[in-house]
């Protein structure tokens, strides 16, 4: 989807603006390259909906038969994962434990590097439970662990997987030392991992799932979009050989990079007061230049923009009293550089301006191609859920205000929308149902607290329950706790992106989390938190390993995870 770093050419779903609207921003010229652009899709609105999304069909495991003469039979070896016996098996191959002299087919693990014509490549991942503060493991230490020589954070802790991952890497590693890993059936090392932690394991790419925390080896990780496969360790190669020429297409991945979308869901940004006094001081540009390469690597990056643009703001005051704010048109600037793909509009101050400035928000986000929801031109329109597809994963967003006082948005006028969870949970039903991958976000109350309030969390887990796959809090000014509910991740608030509301240099205000959420293939793989440190009242930088490994642990432990980590 990305990204051009002034000008952005996205489809937007929202073509109806009212006659005489102003289209300020001119065409600027492009400083990055683009990225393939998603598909957006126009929605099917449901006043309510009960629909729920069927279980996905489950191949059936390919049955070790006596060879025949007229069944191509396939002899594997241990090693090979059951995914790729599957797509084995959908070619018309039988398999057998019997090697005789009418088997013409063998695969098996190869133990070199080299990528031969009737090879399949499988991507492994070193993972963690997901409450893992460790984040990258040196491919050294890795390799030492497997001969009881490491000295790595995981040090004493064997080694987790099944046995067809074993006996893979027992074949490129060489056996390994006794007591460095330990088998488990796949079905269970999940639970096993969770049970025992801290804990580590490698595991086939197509079996991550959002319970798990992927961790890096030396900085590369393959739910990550600059993720190079020639510097990764935990990539194996399986051999087809046959007695007499092979047939075509008997060559498998089971990771595909074409198949990868990120999506970023940011906290707050309200270009105003002392931030917006810092970008007039230090340039429009100055708060996203630590953490824009980041969000431009992104496919989708959402913001969360509370305020209208409008040509007749007045200059900003630091030391503002009143909460009515606006900013200035050309900062719409600083969220094309950091390539903004989709704006959120359930805000709190998308109205303090009036319509005047609301109509002129909306014309400079349609002229630059940016997609937006939770509020818009009328009720209809800003309950629109928005429809994209990336990569061939179709995702959908939507969302709402749930204080009526800020939702102002009618049948005749604009604004932010009012939550209606009846209409909302059927949207998301409906739209899971058709192989969405629904994103629930929500301007909720703020509290200056980490922890969720009961209500909060039943609103939430709502949104889960009728099946989105994520749901986020855009509102918070302090970061909130975060769980795995069912098969989604909530996070109940994010914090403060571009936003100056910290009344000290040490206030917990100035801390927040970019959630990078991944999805390949139609399916959700899973949440990776960056954490940031917020500066100079408008500027957040990445934090230092010390106050990351600080700030995990403490939100795990608010989140209910305290549990005991690796390292040091």
């Amino acid at each position: 989807m990305k990204k051009n770093s002034i000008l952005h050419r996205r489809c937007s779903i929202h073509c109806y603006f009212l006659a005489g609207i102003l289209f300020l921003s001119a065409c600027r010229p492009s400083l990055w390259g683009t990225h393939p652009t998603p598909t957006y899709v126009l929605p099917i609105l449901l006043e309510t909906s009960t629909v729920t999304a069927a279980a996905p069909a489950i191949p059936p495991t390919p049955v070790t038969s006596t060879p025949h003469a007229d069944v191509p039979f396939v002899w594997a070896g241990e090693a090979v994962p059951p995914l790729l016996r599957e797509l084995i098996s959908l070619k018309g191959f039988q398999f057998t434990t019997t090697r005789s002299e009418s088997i013409n087919y063998f695969i098996d693990v190869h133990p070199g590097d080299d990528d031969l014509p009737n090879s399949s490549t499988w991507t492994f991942a070193l993972v963690a439970p997901f409450p893992t503060v460790m984040d990258d493991i040196h491919a050294r230490d890795l390799l030492s662990a497997w001969n009881a020589s490491s000295s790595g954070p995981f040090h004493g802790i064997p080694l987790l997987m099944d046995e067809s991952t074993r006996m893979t890497f027992s074949a490129l590693w060489g056996e390994p030392a006794q007591g460095t890993l330990r088998v488990v059936p796949a079905d269970q090392l999940l639970d096993t991992a969770w049970s025992e932690m801290p804990a580590w394991a490698i595991i086939p790419f197509e079996t991550i799932e959002p319970k798990w925390k992927v961790l890096t080896i030396d900085g590369q990780s393959p739910i990550q979009k600059g993720f190079d496969p020639s510097t990764y360790p935990l990539i194996a190669h399986y051999e087809m050989t046959c007695s007499d020429d092979c047939p075509p297409s008997l060559a498998f991945q089971n990771r595909d990079a074409d198949k990868l979308a990120t999506v970023i869901l940011t906290g707050v940004t309200a270009l105003v007061r002392a931030t917006a006094a810092t970008m007039e001081k230090q340039g429009i540009l100055y708060p996203g230049e630590i953490v824009r390469d980041m969000l431009l690597e992104a496919d989708v990056t959402h913001v969360n923009n509370e305020v209208p643009f409008y040509r007749y703001c007045p200059p900003p005051d630091p030391v503002q009293q009143d909460l009515k704010f606006c900013s200035a048109a050309g900062y719409i600037d600083l969220l094309l550089d950091i390539g903004a793909d989709v704006i959120e509009l359930s805000g709190d101050h998308f109205a303090d301006y009036g319509p005047d400035a609301m109509y002129e928000t909306l014309a400079i986000y349609k002229e630059n191609d940016l997609s937006y929801y939770g509020g818009g031109i009328n009720l209809e329109d800003g309950r629109n859920p928005l429809l994209l597809e990336v990569n061939g994963n179709r995702l959908m967003f939507i969302g709402c205000n749930i204080k009526t006082e800020y939702a102002t948005a009618t049948d005749a006028d604009p604004g932010a929308v009012p939550c209606d969870f009846d209409f909302m949970t059927g949207q998301v039903a409906y739209y899971r149902s058709q192989g969405y991958l629904p994103i629930s976000t929500f301007q909720y109350h703020e509290y200056e607290r980490a922890n969720a309030t009961p209500q909060q969390i039943l609103d939430f887990r709502a949104m889960a329950e009728a099946g989105a796959v994520v749901v986020s809090g855009s509102q918070a000014h302090v970061p909130q706790v975060m769980e795995l509910y069912d098969d989604a991740f909530i996070h109940y608030g994010l914090g403060n992106l571009f936003f100056d509301q910290f009344e000290k240099e040490t206030s917990i205000k100035q801390s927040g989390f970019i959630d990078r959420h991944v999805f390949y293939d139609g399916g959700y793989l899973g949440v990776e938190l960056v954490t940031t440190f917020l500066q100079d009242y408008a500027r957040p930088r990445f934090m230092n390993d010390a106050e990351r490994n600080q700030f995990l642990r403490d939100y795990f432990a608010e989140s209910g995870w305290d549990f005991p980590q690796a390292g040091p």
